[in-house]
Formats: structure tokens, sequence, C-alpha cells
């Protein structure tokens, strides 16, 4: 069963890995296609209200339509106008940036450039820019558990991108490793979650090892963190417990 699921994870890891520049480059070429091409009077309407939809933001959540979309738009125009390299890069003065344009016409030739060599994780390395975020007001946010909200905790430039690489890097998924499938001589798995700052949720850790109970047939158990608190949660069939534990 495991070499079935490791299987098919394999065959669809090539599309996690590109999934926001795929969704983006679709929706760059409709849009395109439709608004320069094909579009009739009568359709625009139509047109306007699924593009919109599919290219909103909700809370809580990355679209990779918008963001694949708007980053394909800024860089076609960046190299459009020559607003890159070593020149752009020195220049500090913002109304020469404002009005910096070349006449480069290189947008189009740079993005199937950048379509046939880059992933979500580089592209987004690459080309996330400070003035790109500022443009699309980009932010961290955190929960507060004082006034039960989520607020925002920074519009750093390098604390968005940060954030951004760290929900690509292994397709969003925690890191867990399996720490020792013998534990106490008597059978029962042991993993380790490689903890970076961001807590499992409670409710798919206690799923998860439900689920591995099933097919491992002894208590389970998952060292992890809950907001920087070594605990380890356990499962033996019965019930859920959830420990503190000393950190290795």
């Amino acid at each position: 069963m495991l070499g079935i699921v490791r299987e098919e994870a394999y065959y669809f890891a090539p599309q996690g890995r590109t999934k926001i520049m795929n969704e983006g480059w679709a929706s760059y070429w409709h849009s395109t296609i439709m608004t320069q091409r094909a579009l009739q009077d009568s359709e625009l309407i139509d047109y306007a209200d699924h593009h919109s939809g599919t290219v909103a933001t909700s809370p809580g959540r990355l679209n990779p339509y918008k963001l694949g979309l708007e980053l394909l738009r800024d860089i076609e125009e960046r190299w459009d106008k020559g607003r890159h390299g070593a020149a752009w890069e020195a220049c500090d003065d913002w109304e020469e940036r404002k009005d910096w344009d070349t006449g480069a016409g290189e947008g189009r030739e740079k993005l199937f450039q950048v379509r046939s060599i880059y992933n979500d994780v580089t592209f987004i390395d690459e080309f996330l820019t400070p003035d790109f975020c500022h443009k699309h007001k980009l932010f961290v946010y955190d929960y507060n558990e004082a006034t039960n909200e989520y607020r925002i905790s920074s519009r750093s430039f390098d604390e968005i991108k940060q954030g951004l690489l760290f929900q690509l890097t292994n397709f969003g998924q925690p890191w867990v490793y399996v720490r020792d499938g013998n534990h106490l001589n008597r059978g029962e798995l042991v993993l380790w979650h490689r903890y970076e700052g961001v807590p499992l949720r409670l409710d798919y850790a206690q799923e998860v090892l439900e689920n591995l109970y099933k097919l491992w047939k002894r208590p389970v158990h998952l060292e992890t963190c809950d907001d920087d608190r070594p605990i380890v949660l356990s499962y033996d069939g019965e019930e859920h417990k959830v420990e503190d534990r000393t950190e290795d």
C-alpha cells in the first residue's frame, strides 16, 4: 500500500513543483488570447466574470493562478522596459526608476525562457522583488490569541519571500522521518517531525496517527513541537495522548 502511494506521489511531483507557474501560464495565455484575438463583444462580461473568479484571492490561502499570472506579467514588463541588470539595480532614484524604459522589448522572449527552465521555488526566488510586493500589497500575517484575530505581522520583503518559499518547499508538506521502528523493543513506531517554526495541526496529526496504526498494528508516536514546546503525540488504537518531551 505504501509503495502504491509512493509511486503515485512521484508521478504528481513534477506538477506540484510547477503549480504556480503552470496556473499562471495558463491564465496569462487565456487572458491574452481572449482579449486580443478570440473574444466577441457579447462575450466580454461572461469572460470577465469567469476570469475574475479564477484569479480572486481569499483569506488564508495562496491563489497560484493570481500569483503566477501577476509575476509573469511583471517579468514581461520589466524585460520590455529593460528594468533589470546592473544599471537598474544600481539606480536608487525613485522618479528615474518610475519612468525607466529602454525600449528593450524582450518581455515575451524572457517569458518563454523562464517557462522552460524554472520551477516554483526558483521562480519565486529569482523574480519576486520588493517593487512587486509593494505594488500588490503583499504581507505576512499571524494569529493573535489575545484578540482571536489574524493580523498583519510584517510587510518586510525578506519575510514575505521567506514565507512563500517555505510554503513551496516539499510542496508545503511537513518533513517527517522514521526515528525508530522497534521502540522499547515492542515494535512501536516513532516518527520525528522536523519543526521549522510552524506547528502541525493537531487534528490532522491525530488522524494520520490513526491511519498509521491501522497499517502498523502497534502504537505509533510522533515527536514534534507545539509553539516551540517539545511534545510527543501518541496513539495506541484506543486513545490519543499529548505529552511533553525532552529534546535530544
